[in-house]
């Protein structure tokens, strides 16, 4: 058995972008798992000298393999079948089972043994070629990349994500023979469009990478990024500025370039009078650019692009790019000026057309329930109620600007702008803009207690609009985005301290809905709150706390999510004191006794039953501290009610060591009962301490 160098180019037409890392990744990953399936067992060892390389460029996807095996080694299959004893009738005949084991593994019942009592069956597997398997392992991985839409060309009914054109496929300097969606596989690949026109004929796999670099392909491309990061910021040093290149816009650039070329163009300086961001989009979104900012942050009217070709005269290049981006700019400020003209308040009548949902109506009367809620929330967070009413009726006005209907993404920041231009406030400008906050995981939050009052009140509105008309999250889908919705308002309420309840909120706000009935507004508020409460899980699950202590917070079902959260964070932190794991085996134990005793109330507590110390000395332990801990409940010091509880640890202990509870004496058991119950109660004034592992 040798070893050989595997390589399979598949070239085609322009491929998405912003999907290549993504079908390259893939592509690479089933061809190790086809060979992992045909290896078998020893698959681990066999592969183990293996080195897996991915190729991606706009026109290609490829895998070189070095070091793999030419074939798969010979084998020895051993079946082990029913026992002799049941293999043969009294007169020595076969039997249905030893009929049916050799027909199972289709031989006859000369080919089997015996061995250790039982019946065997023994083959010898020959040692397979793997160049003919090769063609299989290949087409299943393409089969199976995630393209969310394949197209078909010609006149077949061959489907890929982009017409297919050639195929490379090679074992060290061999050719393997075969045909892979509808093209026969060869030894030549193509170089780049315009710089290297003729055919590359690849001898084998080793060369491949070289050749197409010669070729002005990188075909590597995790080396394609870096060259374009290390290009853009030689631009940016030329002109003095800051580039920013963020990653999925590289991304994207790298996809669509084989052979990068950093270019700086400019723009006209009086485009700076428009938003920033607007025209950070443009060149984003729609031109691919790099845009370039000052030490202060403030734009610079310089763009970095990147070519896919090396010009002889980059001053046409630059200049076509310049003319290309003006329009796009000039739109923008057009848009910018015009819409200046119209007041937000007078856009208001507007929102009456446009439909927010069916059932729960228009955008206009979204903006009036928002209203509500939300100068309610602000009363209770201390903020000006009169700011938030305001911010919230104008909050959607933006939509139907000019620059918003061109640029979907400036929402939310064109209605600051708008608003500071018609002389509003700056804490309602700014919480128009804040609205949207978070818009993704760990995403700014609103800076001010407008902001945080509008944020909380559309979240709410729409989580429980769509839960009263019966479209909540299902499984995968999710159109309204209520999962994202619910976390952002447990991030709002948690990690800006507020102490808001989430009952109280959803409940103000189903009543508002009046495509809700009646008689189902209290059920609605019931399945929103739960909803809420049950995403703190994934909020939890993304940090350092541990889920079973989520589970036993989570069992009191507090409906504060602030509240909820210093729980979480006194029994996070009660975990790491030396009392916590025989403190919570006794609540597991304390807690299965109560729960057989089927106690409906809070059974008091006869002094004069005490007889046994230990009990004793539990009693006027749990005496003294329950007016130590009262004040500590009330001002939400879970930490250090928990460290308070535990120096319970030595008197529970002795009290389970020397105290029998299920004495025979009714009373006396009646009594130790209460004894426990008063136990477990003060813990279940934190949380359910059983229920950690």
């Amino acid at each position: 058995m040798a070893t050989v160098d595997f390589l399979v180019e598949l070239g085609t037409a322009e491929l998405p972008p912003i999907s290549l890392q993504k079908l390259s990744k893939a592509f690479s990953a089933g061809i190790m798992q086809g060979l992992k399936a045909e290896l078998g067992k020893d698959a681990q060892t066999l592969l183990a000298a293996c080195s897996v390389e991915n190729f991606a460029t706009p026109r290609r996807l490829a895998v070189k393999i070095s070091g793999l095996i030419d074939e798969i080694p010979a084998s020895v299959s051993s079946v082990q079948g029913p026992p002799l004893k049941i293999c043969y009738d009294a007169d020595g005949n076969p039997s249905k089972a030893l009929i049916g084991f050799a027909k199972k593994n289709s031989v006859e019942l000369e080919q089997l043994s015996e061995r250790d009592g039982k019946i065997n069956y023994t083959q010898q597997i020959a040692a397979k070629p793997l160049a003919a398997l090769m063609p299989g392992i290949v087409e299943h991985s393409l089969s199976e990349l995630p393209i969310a839409k394949r197209m078909r060309w010609g006149a077949n009914k061959i489907e890929f994500v982009r017409p297919v054109q050639w195929l490379v496929m090679l074992f060290d300097e061999r050719v393997i023979d075969c045909e892979i969606l509808g093209v026969q596989a060869g030894n030549q690949t193509r170089g780049h469009r315009f710089h290297h026109q003729q055919p590359i004929t690849i001898n084998n796999p080793a060369e491949y990478e070289a050749k197409l670099q010669r070729a002005y392909v990188i075909a590597n491309f995790s080396k394609r990024r870096d060259k374009i990061v290390t290009q853009v910021k030689q631009q940016a040093e030329l002109i003095n500025c800051i580039p920013h290149i963020e990653d999925d816009l590289l991304d994207e650039v790298t996809g669509l370039n084989e052979w990068p070329v950093a270019l700086t163009g400019a723009f006209d300086k009086e485009f700076l009078s428009v938003p920033q961001e607007a025209l950070i989009l443009s060149m984003k979104e729609h031109q691919k650019y790099f845009y370039t900012t000052d030490e202060k942050g403030q734009l610079m009217p310089n763009f970095i692009t990147i070519s896919n070709i090396e010009s002889k005269d980059v001053s046409k290049v630059i200049a076509g790019n310049e003319k290309v981006i003006r329009p796009r700019l000039a739109d923008a400020n057009f848009f910018f000026e015009n819409d200046k003209k119209i007041s937000l308040e007078s856009r208001c009548e507007k929102l009456k057309k446009i439909i927010f949902q069916q059932q729960l109506g228009t955008v206009y009367a979204k903006s009036q329930r928002n209203a509500a809620l939300a100068s309610h929330i602000a009363g209770l967070i201390q903020g000006d109620q009169q700011k938030a009413q305001r911010a919230a009726l104008l909050a959607k006005t933006d939509l139907v600007t000019d620059m918003v209907f061109e640029f979907t993404d400036l929402q939310g920041l064109m209605g600051y702008h708008y608003a500071l231009n018609d002389g509003e406030d700056t804490e309602v400008a700014q919480a128009i803009f804040e609205q949207y906050l978070p818009k993704f995981a760990g995403d700014q939050l609103p800076a001010t207690k407008t902001g945080l009052a509008l944020a909380l009140a559309d979240r709410l509105d729409t989580l429980t609009g769509m839960f009263g008309i019966g479209q909540p999250p299902t499984g995968s889908k999710d159109p309204f985005a209520l999962r994202r919705a619910t976390v952002g308002v447990l991030r709002i309420i948690i990690e800006q301290k507020l102490d808001l309840d989430l009952k109280q909120l959803v409940e103000l706000s189903v009543a508002q809905h009046e495509a809700i009935a009646a008689e189902d507004k209290a059920k609605v508020a019931k399945q929103v709150v739960l909803f809420m409460l049950e995403r703190l899980r994934a909020y939890y699950e993304d940090g350092t706390i541990r889920i079973d202590t989520y589970l036993a917070v989570a069992a009191l079902a507090p409906s504060r999510p602030l509240d909820f959260d210093q729980r979480v964070n006194a029994v996070e932190h009660f975990r790491s004191l030396a009392a916590a794991q025989s403190l919570t085996a006794a609540n597991k134990r304390v807690s299965n006794i109560l729960d057989k005793q089927s106690l409906d109330k809070q059974l008091p507590i006869d002094s004069a039953l005490l007889t046994e110390a230990a009990e004793i000395e539990l009693d006027h332990c749990l005496t003294a501290l329950d007016a130590k801990l009262m004040p500590m409940f009330e001002s939400s010091d879970y930490r250090g009610a928990l460290t308070l509880l535990a120096s319970l640890q030595q008197p529970i202990d002795h009290f389970f060591d020397n105290v029998m509870v299920m004495a025979e004496d009714p009373a006396v058991q009646k009594n130790r009962l209460a004894l426990l119950q008063k136990l477990r109660q003060l813990f279940l004034r934190i949380a359910d301490i059983s229920l950690l592992n």
